[in-house]
């Protein structure tokens, strides 16, 4: 392979591709915190709905913007004032979608103090190690999964718990409703063992010292210091090494990945009219960035549904609110399009959707656009870059299968092993430079210096850029699979077997085989019961050459996955490690 020239790169052909009007250098943004835009937008849009939240019975509550901006003055009045919290201090939210999560998230901010996303259906020890790492002093859990509380507090710097439930700020009947449901009928309210203090109860308190200390100006005072420089939020993933670590994400990072999203719809969002439903958990940096912060600036109408398995639960919210964005990954898309109700009747006012998180595959985008007339724009991004990266440009044609170009303001190459860029065509390792790029890990100097180097994210992941300037990512580098020497990239062998219309999602992975050192495994979940492994094997070789094609099938009802729905390889790799764990002891005995 050939290394080409780095101007290659310098040149970035991709800005020709950018809609008319787009600056392709990122202007200043105009505000210096997050505080800063959230207090903005709640003034200029604060008649309109801001957020929805729908739960499975149907029943569902909202808040305008104005609402949001009042609430959430509040609860950051309760961190400074009835908390005491210096600046800077980490407030770790571990919160399904609902009303509540924008209230806190945007309170922390305008309080001047971190926020660390947690996962509702972390395990304890998961717990421990997020709050101890981070230096947590507070926590907003959800009441689902209280239970968990034992093993917090005292384990951990958290001090102070505030537990919400699922139908807070909802009007009194419905939220009656809701809590009846879950505490009589499915009994889903477990005991909390720690002391405590009700959501409500904060806002309360936050309001008392509001009055105190003069209203909403207090408020303003504790925000108005922060700088695009000062840590907004810690946002735990396993990064390119699998150590669950904090990345550093200061307001000038979300800002700017705030405003490059905005650049790259420009030609189809139109503030104060648009609708988009957030399946995906807002604790994730996806939605996180690009549906709560995004939309929010842009005056949207944000549906939140806090439970979206099974994928039943957004029948409501689909049907019953007018949505014009949908954002998710390609096993929620693919999971809407084996539903008869949504086939039968798609959202008539969609404008596209957005997919990230994951591979698109082709078969999936193909049929979205047949059943809702409407495209999937793909996208690229990681923890570490706020998230986007890529984003293809939603006028013009149609690239299946390209993460698209990079946004305003980024830089990317593609490197070989030697750090060399490559030509259009070849594939190489795609690093990041740009305004969204995070500060650091969170007191990780050694995994800061592997992952930044010289200025620019070294993301782990394997892409080809073709001449136009357009990107196709081909997998993770820890994933390739080598047989006989070749290089497998699993996503191009599961899109392959997503085409099949018996099968529902596939996940493939490698297997030790004495003969070619590693072997292609697919792990299915089929639609149609009556498909055969033959038949799997058969139809890949249609597609692929004799090395990519698997070597076996193995047949699941489902296969592991993420909270936002990411299938997960690496669940698979381990139970191939303890099969080649049990072969080997199996063995011994002969061996000996």
């Amino acid at each position: 392979m050939q290394a080409a020239d780095a101007s290659l790169y310098d040149r970035r052909v991709w800005r020709s591709h950018y809609a008319p009007g787009t600056a392709p250098d990122l202007p200043p943004t105009p505000h210096a915190s997050l505080a800063a835009m959230v207090d903005a937008a709640s003034r200029e849009f604060a008649a309109l709905k801001a957020f929805t939240t729908v739960v499975p019975n149907g029943m569902n509550g909202s808040l305008s913007f104005a609402q949001v901006d009042e609430l959430s003055d509040a609860f950051a009045a309760f961190l400074r004032g009835e908390l005491g919290l210096a600046a800077g201090a980490r407030v770790a939210v571990q919160l399904p979608n609902g009303l509540a999560y924008p209230v806190v998230a945007f309170g922390v901010f305008k309080a001047g103090c971190v926020l660390v996303n947690t996962n509702p259906l972390y395990t304890r020890p998961e717990m421990q190690h997020q709050f101890r790492d981070s230096g947590a002093e507070v926590l907003v859990i959800t009441e689902l999964f209280a239970d968990k509380l034992d093993a917090v507090v005292g384990p951990t710097p958290v001090r102070h718990v505030v537990v919400a439930g699922v139908p807070e700020l909802f009007p009194a009947v419905p939220r009656g409703i809701v809590r009846a449901v879950q505490r009589w009928w499915n009994r889903a309210l477990p005991p909390i063992p720690v002391p405590h203090l009700r959501f409500a109860a904060a806002l309360a308190r936050g309001r008392e010292h509001l009055r105190r200390l003069g209203g909403a100006a207090a408020v303003r005072a504790w925000w108005q210091p922060i700088g695009p420089a000062d840590t907004a939020v810690l946002q735990y993933t396993g990064g390119t090494t699998g150590v669950s670590k904090g990345a550093q994400l200061t307001h000038g990072n979300l800002l700017a990945n705030v405003a490059q999203i905005r650049a790259m719809g420009t030609s189809l969002i139109e503030p104060g009219r648009e609708c988009v439903l957030t399946a995906l958990p807002l604790y994730h940096v996806f939605a996180f960035t690009a549906n709560l912060l995004s939309f929010y600036e842009a005056g949207a109408r944000n549906v939140l549904i806090p439970s979206p398995r099974p994928v039943q639960n957004l029948q409501r919210a689909v049907e019953n609110t007018p949505l014009t964005w949908i954002t998710g990954v390609n096993t929620l898309f693919n999971a809407l399009l084996n539903e008869e109700w949504f086939v039968a009747f798609p959202p008539r006012r969609l404008k596209a959707a957005v997919a990230g998180g994951t591979a698109l595959h082709h078969a999936v985008a193909e049929r979205w656009e047949q059943v809702t007339g409407t495209r999937i724009v793909e996208g690229y991004g990681l923890t570490e870059s706020s998230p986007v990266v890529t984003f293809n440009p939603l006028a013009g044609r149609r690239r299946a299968g390209s993460i698209g170009i990079p946004v305003p303001g980024t830089d990317v190459r593609l490197l070989d092993d030697a750090g060399q860029p490559v030509p259009p065509g070849e594939p190489g390792e795609l690093v990041v430079r740009g305004p969204q790029v995070m500060a650091r890990y969170w007191n990780q100097p050694a995994e800061t210096a592997q992952v930044l180097r010289d200025g620019w994210l070294h993301t782990g992941d394997v892409a080809v850029m073709d001449a136009d300037g357009f990107f196709t990512i081909v997998d993770r580098k820890k994933d390739l699979i080598l047989v006989s020497g070749f290089n497998v990239y699993p996503n191009e062998v599961e899109d392959a077997i997503g085409r099949l219309d018996a099968v529902l999602e596939a996940a493939v992975v490698g297997v030790p085989d004495a003969r070619s050192g590693e072997a292609v495994r697919a792990y299915v979940a089929r639609r149609d019961p009556s498909l055969t492994a033959e038949q799997v094997i058969d139809h890949c070789r249609t597609l692929l050459t004799d090395y990519k094609v698997p070597r076996s099938v193995v047949f699941r009802d489902e296969l592991p996955k993420s909270p936002i729905g990411k299938i997960l390889r690496k669940e698979l790799k381990a139970e191939v490690r303890s099969e080649a764990a049990a072969a080997a002891a199996a063995r011994e005995p002969a061996d000996a």
